[in-house]
Protein backbone atom coordinates (compact mmCIF):
# COMPACT_ATOMS: atom_id res chain seq x y z
CA UNK A 1 0.00 0.00 0.00
CA UNK A 2 1.15 3.50 -0.80
CA UNK A 3 1.81 5.74 2.19
CA UNK A 4 -0.47 8.71 2.70
CA UNK A 5 2.60 10.97 2.57
CA UNK A 6 6.04 10.16 1.15
CA UNK A 7 8.58 12.51 2.78
CA UNK A 8 11.13 12.17 -0.06
CA UNK A 9 8.59 12.70 -2.83
CA UNK A 10 6.89 15.54 -0.96
CA UNK A 11 10.23 17.30 -0.42
CA UNK A 12 10.92 17.28 -4.17
CA UNK A 13 7.37 18.19 -5.17
CA UNK A 14 6.58 20.86 -2.54
CA UNK A 15 2.96 20.61 -3.61
CA UNK A 16 3.62 22.25 -7.00
CA UNK A 17 4.23 19.34 -9.36
CA UNK A 18 1.66 16.91 -7.88
CA UNK A 19 4.09 14.01 -8.31
CA UNK A 20 1.84 11.76 -6.21
CA UNK A 21 -0.80 11.88 -8.95
CA UNK A 22 -3.47 13.57 -6.84
CA UNK A 23 -5.32 16.61 -8.24
CA UNK A 24 -4.32 18.74 -5.26
CA UNK A 25 -1.74 18.52 -2.48
CA UNK A 26 -3.42 17.31 0.74
CA UNK A 27 -0.72 18.93 2.89
CA UNK A 28 -1.10 22.37 1.31
CA UNK A 29 -4.88 21.98 1.36
CA UNK A 30 -4.79 21.38 5.09
CA UNK A 31 -2.51 24.40 5.59
CA UNK A 32 -5.01 26.56 3.70
CA UNK A 33 -7.77 25.32 5.99
CA UNK A 34 -5.68 26.04 9.10
CA UNK A 35 -4.88 29.54 7.89
CA UNK A 36 -8.56 30.21 7.30
CA UNK A 37 -9.68 29.31 10.84
CA UNK A 38 -6.70 29.90 13.14
CA UNK A 39 -7.65 33.48 14.07
CA UNK A 40 -11.13 32.36 15.13
CA UNK A 41 -9.95 29.53 17.35
CA UNK A 42 -6.79 31.05 18.82
CA UNK A 43 -8.25 31.36 22.34
CA UNK A 44 -9.08 29.29 25.41
CA UNK A 45 -12.74 30.28 25.66
CA UNK A 46 -14.93 29.32 22.72
CA UNK A 47 -18.54 30.43 22.49
CA UNK A 48 -20.81 29.43 19.63
CA UNK A 49 -23.70 27.30 18.43
CA UNK A 50 -22.85 23.59 18.48
CA UNK A 51 -24.48 21.95 15.37
CA UNK A 52 -25.01 19.97 17.79
CA UNK A 53 -22.05 17.60 17.71
CA UNK A 54 -19.97 15.44 20.04
CA UNK A 55 -17.07 13.04 19.61
CA UNK A 56 -16.16 9.89 21.55
CA UNK A 57 -12.73 8.38 20.96
CA UNK A 58 -11.83 4.70 21.11
CA UNK A 59 -8.28 4.67 22.46
CA UNK A 60 -7.88 3.69 26.11
CA UNK A 61 -11.25 1.95 26.26
CA UNK A 62 -13.01 1.63 28.75
CA UNK A 63 -11.68 5.09 29.64
CA UNK A 64 -12.19 7.20 26.54
CA UNK A 65 -11.84 10.77 25.40
CA UNK A 66 -15.17 12.53 24.97
CA UNK A 67 -16.15 16.09 24.29
CA UNK A 68 -18.55 18.57 22.72
CA UNK A 69 -17.73 20.17 19.37
CA UNK A 70 -18.31 23.93 19.43
CA UNK A 71 -17.52 26.35 16.57
CA UNK A 72 -16.68 30.04 17.14
CA UNK A 73 -19.87 30.83 15.20
CA UNK A 74 -23.42 31.59 16.32
CA UNK A 75 -26.67 30.82 14.54
CA UNK A 76 -27.58 27.93 12.25
CA UNK A 77 -24.41 25.82 12.24
CA UNK A 78 -26.13 22.49 11.51
CA UNK A 79 -24.34 22.27 8.13
CA UNK A 80 -21.04 21.74 9.97
CA UNK A 81 -22.07 18.24 11.10
CA UNK A 82 -24.72 16.97 8.65
CA UNK A 83 -22.96 14.30 6.53
CA UNK A 84 -26.10 13.09 4.73
CA UNK A 85 -26.73 16.66 3.55
CA UNK A 86 -23.25 17.15 2.11
CA UNK A 87 -24.17 15.91 -1.35
CA UNK A 88 -22.97 19.16 -2.96
CA UNK A 89 -19.94 19.63 -0.70
CA UNK A 90 -16.36 19.28 -1.92
CA UNK A 91 -13.53 17.66 0.06
CA UNK A 92 -12.25 21.19 0.75
CA UNK A 93 -15.67 22.13 2.15
CA UNK A 94 -15.66 19.14 4.50
CA UNK A 95 -12.15 19.91 5.73
CA UNK A 96 -13.24 23.48 6.46
CA UNK A 97 -16.45 22.39 8.22
CA UNK A 98 -14.58 20.00 10.50
CA UNK A 99 -11.77 22.46 11.20
CA UNK A 100 -14.26 24.96 12.61
CA UNK A 101 -15.51 22.50 15.24
CA UNK A 102 -13.37 22.89 18.35
CA UNK A 103 -13.35 19.84 20.61
CA UNK A 104 -12.94 20.24 24.33
CA UNK A 105 -11.88 16.74 25.33
CA UNK A 106 -12.05 15.07 28.71
CA UNK A 107 -11.64 11.51 29.94
CA UNK A 108 -14.67 9.49 30.97
CA UNK A 109 -15.47 5.91 31.89
CA UNK A 110 -17.80 4.32 29.34
CA UNK A 111 -20.15 3.44 32.19
CA UNK A 112 -22.28 6.59 32.27
CA UNK A 113 -23.25 5.96 35.91
CA UNK A 114 -19.70 6.89 36.91
CA UNK A 115 -19.77 10.25 35.15
CA UNK A 116 -20.66 13.72 36.41
CA UNK A 117 -22.14 17.05 35.37
CA UNK A 118 -20.09 17.61 32.21
CA UNK A 119 -21.23 14.31 30.67
CA UNK A 120 -24.81 15.19 31.59
CA UNK A 121 -24.44 18.46 29.67
CA UNK A 122 -22.89 16.61 26.71
CA UNK A 123 -25.83 14.18 26.68
CA UNK A 124 -28.32 17.05 26.64
CA UNK A 125 -26.43 18.54 23.72
CA UNK A 126 -26.51 15.19 21.89
CA UNK A 127 -30.30 14.94 22.20
CA UNK A 128 -30.98 18.31 20.63
CA UNK A 129 -32.20 18.49 17.03
CA UNK A 130 -31.22 22.15 16.66
CA UNK A 131 -27.95 24.03 17.20
CA UNK A 132 -27.39 24.92 20.85
CA UNK A 133 -25.48 27.95 22.13
CA UNK A 134 -22.60 26.51 24.14
CA UNK A 135 -19.40 27.59 25.84
CA UNK A 136 -16.21 25.63 26.42
CA UNK A 137 -13.26 26.59 28.58
CA UNK A 138 -10.00 24.94 27.51
CA UNK A 139 -6.75 24.37 29.38
CA UNK A 140 -4.81 25.82 26.45
CA UNK A 141 -5.47 27.15 22.97
CA UNK A 142 -6.70 24.36 20.68
CA UNK A 143 -4.35 22.71 18.21
CA UNK A 144 -5.40 21.80 14.68
CA UNK A 145 -3.33 18.99 13.18
CA UNK A 146 -2.18 19.65 9.63
CA UNK A 147 -2.07 16.00 8.59
CA UNK A 148 -5.41 14.18 8.60
CA UNK A 149 -5.75 10.64 9.87
CA UNK A 150 -5.43 7.95 7.23
CA UNK A 151 -8.71 6.26 8.09
CA UNK A 152 -10.84 8.61 10.19
CA UNK A 153 -12.79 11.62 8.97
CA UNK A 154 -11.05 14.97 9.58
CA UNK A 155 -10.81 15.94 13.23
CA UNK A 156 -10.99 19.61 14.17
CA UNK A 157 -8.85 21.54 16.65
CA UNK A 158 -8.87 20.23 20.20
CA UNK A 159 -7.56 20.83 23.69
CA UNK A 160 -8.24 19.54 27.18
CA UNK A 161 -11.62 20.62 28.51
CA UNK A 162 -11.85 22.47 31.83
CA UNK A 163 -15.55 23.29 31.71
CA UNK A 164 -18.55 23.05 29.39
CA UNK A 165 -21.91 24.72 29.66
CA UNK A 166 -25.06 24.97 27.55
CA UNK A 167 -26.17 28.59 27.56
CA UNK A 168 -29.64 27.86 26.20
CA UNK A 169 -32.13 25.03 26.47
CA UNK A 170 -31.64 22.31 23.85
CA UNK A 171 -34.62 21.33 21.67
CA UNK A 172 -35.26 17.67 22.45
CA UNK A 173 -38.07 15.79 20.64
CA UNK A 174 -40.65 13.97 22.77
CA UNK A 175 -39.87 10.75 20.91
CA UNK A 176 -36.23 11.01 21.96
CA UNK A 177 -37.21 11.60 25.59
CA UNK A 178 -39.43 8.52 25.46
CA UNK A 179 -36.85 6.26 23.83
CA UNK A 180 -34.00 7.40 26.10
CA UNK A 181 -36.00 7.00 29.31
CA UNK A 182 -37.72 3.71 28.37
CA UNK A 183 -36.25 0.27 29.13
CA UNK A 184 -35.43 -0.56 25.51
CA UNK A 185 -32.52 -2.55 24.14
CA UNK A 186 -30.21 -0.46 21.95
CA UNK A 187 -31.38 -2.24 18.77
CA UNK A 188 -35.04 -1.56 19.59
CA UNK A 189 -34.31 2.09 20.36
CA UNK A 190 -32.35 2.54 17.13
CA UNK A 191 -35.16 1.08 14.99
CA UNK A 192 -37.86 3.11 16.74
CA UNK A 193 -35.97 6.30 15.98
CA UNK A 194 -35.10 5.25 12.42
CA UNK A 195 -38.67 4.28 11.57
CA UNK A 196 -39.84 7.59 13.04
CA UNK A 197 -37.73 9.41 10.45
CA UNK A 198 -34.85 10.66 12.58
CA UNK A 199 -31.59 11.45 10.82
CA UNK A 200 -29.21 8.50 10.95
CA UNK A 201 -26.37 10.59 12.34
CA UNK A 202 -28.64 11.90 15.08
CA UNK A 203 -29.19 8.27 16.16
CA UNK A 204 -25.43 7.66 15.98
CA UNK A 205 -24.88 10.66 18.25
CA UNK A 206 -27.36 9.34 20.82
CA UNK A 207 -25.68 5.92 20.86
CA UNK A 208 -22.21 7.48 21.22
CA UNK A 209 -23.37 9.63 24.13
CA UNK A 210 -24.49 6.57 26.10
CA UNK A 211 -28.20 7.36 25.81
CA UNK A 212 -29.51 4.14 24.22
CA UNK A 213 -29.87 0.66 25.65
CA UNK A 214 -30.74 -0.82 29.02
CA UNK A 215 -27.21 -0.73 30.45
CA UNK A 216 -26.17 2.59 28.98
CA UNK A 217 -22.55 3.07 27.98
CA UNK A 218 -20.55 5.53 25.90
CA UNK A 219 -19.74 4.13 22.46
CA UNK A 220 -16.81 5.46 20.38
CA UNK A 221 -18.10 7.47 17.42
CA UNK A 222 -16.57 5.24 14.75
CA UNK A 223 -18.03 2.16 16.39
CA UNK A 224 -21.42 3.84 16.64
CA UNK A 225 -21.53 4.60 12.92
CA UNK A 226 -20.93 0.97 11.97
CA UNK A 227 -23.22 -0.35 14.72
CA UNK A 228 -26.19 1.79 13.70
CA UNK A 229 -25.77 1.06 9.98
CA UNK A 230 -25.37 -2.66 10.68
CA UNK A 231 -28.43 -2.87 12.96
CA UNK A 232 -30.66 -1.02 10.49
CA UNK A 233 -29.24 -3.04 7.59
CA UNK A 234 -30.00 -6.37 9.29
CA UNK A 235 -33.60 -5.33 9.93
CA UNK A 236 -34.08 -4.19 6.35
CA UNK A 237 -32.56 -7.40 5.02
CA UNK A 238 -35.11 -9.49 6.92
CA UNK A 239 -37.87 -7.36 5.41
CA UNK A 240 -36.48 -7.45 1.86
CA UNK A 241 -36.25 -11.26 1.98
CA UNK A 242 -40.07 -11.39 2.01
CA UNK A 243 -40.44 -9.48 -1.27
CA UNK A 244 -40.66 -10.69 -4.88
CA UNK A 245 -37.56 -10.61 -7.08
CA UNK A 246 -36.88 -7.81 -9.55
CA UNK A 247 -37.52 -8.81 -13.18
CA UNK A 248 -34.29 -7.81 -14.93
CA UNK A 249 -30.62 -7.08 -14.33
CA UNK A 250 -30.41 -3.43 -13.28
CA UNK A 251 -27.29 -1.27 -13.42
CA UNK A 252 -26.69 1.96 -11.47
CA UNK A 253 -23.74 4.37 -11.42
CA UNK A 254 -22.51 7.52 -9.65
CA UNK A 255 -19.18 9.22 -9.00
CA UNK A 256 -18.87 11.18 -5.77
CA UNK A 257 -15.81 12.92 -4.26
CA UNK A 258 -13.44 10.85 -6.38
CA UNK A 259 -15.19 7.56 -5.57
CA UNK A 260 -16.79 5.61 -8.42
CA UNK A 261 -19.82 3.44 -7.52
CA UNK A 262 -21.29 0.81 -9.84
CA UNK A 263 -24.22 -1.20 -8.47
CA UNK A 264 -25.57 -4.29 -10.22
CA UNK A 265 -28.91 -5.72 -9.07
CA UNK A 266 -29.61 -9.27 -10.21
CA UNK A 267 -33.07 -10.93 -10.38
CA UNK A 268 -32.10 -13.61 -7.87
CA UNK A 269 -32.49 -14.29 -4.15
CA UNK A 270 -30.72 -11.87 -1.83
CA UNK A 271 -26.96 -11.74 -1.38
CA UNK A 272 -24.66 -8.74 -1.07
CA UNK A 273 -21.04 -8.19 -2.01
CA UNK A 274 -18.78 -5.14 -2.03
CA UNK A 275 -15.75 -5.25 -4.35
CA UNK A 276 -13.31 -2.39 -3.78
CA UNK A 277 -10.15 -1.15 -5.49
CA UNK A 278 -7.89 1.77 -4.57
CA UNK A 279 -6.49 2.79 -7.96
CA UNK A 280 -2.84 3.71 -8.55
CA UNK A 281 -2.23 7.24 -7.28
CA UNK A 282 -5.09 7.14 -4.78
CA UNK A 283 -4.50 7.36 -1.02
CA UNK A 284 -3.84 3.65 -0.48
CA UNK A 285 -3.35 2.52 -4.08
CA UNK A 286 -0.26 0.50 -4.93
CA UNK A 287 1.58 0.01 -8.23
CA UNK A 288 -0.63 -3.02 -8.81
CA UNK A 289 -4.07 -2.30 -7.33
CA UNK A 290 -5.71 -5.22 -5.57
CA UNK A 291 -9.42 -6.06 -5.34
CA UNK A 292 -10.68 -6.50 -1.78
CA UNK A 293 -14.17 -7.72 -0.93
CA UNK A 294 -16.67 -8.86 1.67
CA UNK A 295 -19.80 -10.95 1.11
CA UNK A 296 -23.00 -12.20 2.71
CA UNK A 297 -25.90 -14.41 1.63
CA UNK A 298 -29.44 -14.31 3.04
CA UNK A 299 -28.11 -15.33 6.49
CA UNK A 300 -25.90 -12.23 6.77
CA UNK A 301 -22.15 -11.74 6.96
CA UNK A 302 -20.07 -14.03 9.16
CA UNK A 303 -18.36 -11.84 11.74
CA UNK A 304 -17.09 -8.40 10.71
CA UNK A 305 -16.37 -7.07 7.21
CA UNK A 306 -12.61 -7.28 7.73
CA UNK A 307 -11.48 -6.16 4.28
CA UNK A 308 -13.86 -3.33 3.37
CA UNK A 309 -14.75 -2.42 7.00
CA UNK A 310 -17.29 0.37 7.51
CA UNK A 311 -17.72 0.88 3.75
CA UNK A 312 -19.53 -2.46 3.61
CA UNK A 313 -22.30 -1.51 6.06
CA UNK A 314 -22.72 1.98 4.59
CA UNK A 315 -23.14 0.71 1.01
CA UNK A 316 -25.38 -2.18 2.04
CA UNK A 317 -27.77 0.09 3.92
CA UNK A 318 -28.26 2.48 1.00
CA UNK A 319 -29.17 -0.33 -1.39
CA UNK A 320 -31.42 -2.14 1.08
CA UNK A 321 -33.32 1.13 1.59
CA UNK A 322 -33.81 1.30 -2.17
CA UNK A 323 -35.15 -2.26 -2.35
CA UNK A 324 -37.37 -1.79 0.69
CA UNK A 325 -38.95 1.29 -0.88
CA UNK A 326 -39.70 -0.72 -4.04
CA UNK A 327 -40.75 -3.79 -2.06
CA UNK A 328 -38.43 -5.94 -4.15
CA UNK A 329 -35.57 -8.39 -3.56
CA UNK A 330 -32.33 -8.81 -5.52
CA UNK A 331 -28.81 -10.12 -5.46
CA UNK A 332 -26.45 -7.13 -5.13
CA UNK A 333 -22.95 -6.52 -6.50
CA UNK A 334 -21.28 -3.21 -5.65
CA UNK A 335 -18.06 -2.12 -7.37
CA UNK A 336 -16.20 0.76 -5.70
CA UNK A 337 -13.19 2.39 -7.31
CA UNK A 338 -11.27 5.02 -5.35
CA UNK A 339 -9.51 7.45 -7.68
CA UNK A 340 -6.68 9.94 -7.04
CA UNK A 341 -9.36 12.68 -6.84
CA UNK A 342 -10.14 11.39 -3.33
CA UNK A 343 -7.09 13.19 -1.97
CA UNK A 344 -8.08 13.34 1.72
CA UNK A 345 -10.13 10.84 3.76
CA UNK A 346 -13.49 12.22 4.90
CA UNK A 347 -15.18 9.15 6.42
CA UNK A 348 -17.68 6.45 5.45
CA UNK A 349 -20.54 8.94 5.14
CA UNK A 350 -19.40 9.62 1.57
CA UNK A 351 -19.84 5.90 0.77
CA UNK A 352 -23.33 5.96 2.29
CA UNK A 353 -24.23 9.04 0.28
CA UNK A 354 -22.42 7.98 -2.90
CA UNK A 355 -24.23 4.64 -3.14
CA UNK A 356 -27.52 6.31 -2.21
CA UNK A 357 -27.12 8.74 -5.10
CA UNK A 358 -26.11 5.88 -7.39
CA UNK A 359 -29.46 4.19 -6.71
CA UNK A 360 -31.17 7.26 -8.17
CA UNK A 361 -29.12 7.06 -11.38
CA UNK A 362 -30.01 3.95 -13.36
CA UNK A 363 -27.80 3.25 -16.38
CA UNK A 364 -29.89 0.49 -17.92
CA UNK A 365 -31.77 -2.80 -17.64
CA UNK A 366 -30.59 -6.05 -19.22
CA UNK A 367 -31.96 -9.50 -19.92
CA UNK A 368 -28.72 -11.39 -19.26
CA UNK A 369 -25.87 -11.15 -16.77
CA UNK A 370 -23.31 -11.00 -19.58
CA UNK A 371 -24.96 -7.96 -21.13
CA UNK A 372 -24.96 -6.22 -17.75
CA UNK A 373 -21.31 -7.10 -17.04
CA UNK A 374 -20.27 -5.79 -20.47
CA UNK A 375 -21.70 -2.42 -19.47
CA UNK A 376 -20.10 -2.62 -16.00
CA UNK A 377 -16.70 -3.00 -17.65
CA UNK A 378 -17.20 0.28 -19.53
CA UNK A 379 -17.84 2.17 -16.27
CA UNK A 380 -14.77 0.90 -14.41
CA UNK A 381 -11.10 1.77 -14.86
CA UNK A 382 -9.64 -1.36 -13.26
CA UNK A 383 -10.01 -4.42 -15.56
CA UNK A 384 -13.33 -6.17 -14.93
CA UNK A 385 -11.71 -9.62 -15.01
CA UNK A 386 -9.88 -8.91 -11.73
CA UNK A 387 -13.15 -8.04 -10.01
CA UNK A 388 -14.85 -11.15 -11.37
CA UNK A 389 -12.06 -13.41 -10.12
CA UNK A 390 -12.62 -12.13 -6.57
CA UNK A 391 -16.42 -12.09 -6.57
CA UNK A 392 -17.95 -14.67 -4.24
CA UNK A 393 -21.41 -14.11 -5.71
CA UNK A 394 -20.25 -14.89 -9.24
CA UNK A 395 -18.22 -17.92 -8.09
CA UNK A 396 -21.25 -19.38 -6.34
CA UNK A 397 -23.50 -18.55 -9.27
CA UNK A 398 -21.17 -20.32 -11.70
CA UNK A 399 -21.31 -23.49 -9.60
CA UNK A 400 -25.07 -23.55 -9.14
CA UNK A 401 -27.69 -24.48 -11.67
CA UNK A 402 -30.90 -22.60 -11.23
CA UNK A 403 -34.40 -24.05 -11.68
CA UNK A 404 -34.59 -22.23 -15.04
CA UNK A 405 -31.52 -24.16 -16.21
CA UNK A 406 -33.29 -27.47 -15.51
CA UNK A 407 -36.50 -26.31 -17.17
CA UNK A 408 -34.59 -25.58 -20.37
CA UNK A 409 -33.42 -29.22 -20.57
Amino acid sequence: MMQLFNSKLCAVCKGRKLLCGRPTCPILERFRVVRGVEKRINKREIFGSSPPAIFVGEFGYPKVRIGPLVPPIEGNTSYLDSPLKWENASIRDVLRYRSLLVMGETKANVDVKRSGRILSEIQELAMSIRPVDSEILLKRKPILKVLPSEFAPPIGPKAELLDFELTENPRIPRKTDYVVSDELKAEQAIMKLYNSGFDEYYIIRLLSAGLLGIQKKLVPTRWSITAVQDIIGKRLRREVLRYELINEFELYFYEFLGNRYVVLLMPESYAFELLEVWLKGSLFGGEEPQVIHDFEDWRGIKGYANQTAGAYYAARLSILEHLRKRRRQAKILVFREVTPKYYAPVGVWQIRLGTKKAMNNIIGKFQTLQEALNEVGKLLEHPLEYYLKRSEILKVRAKQRTLDDFLRL
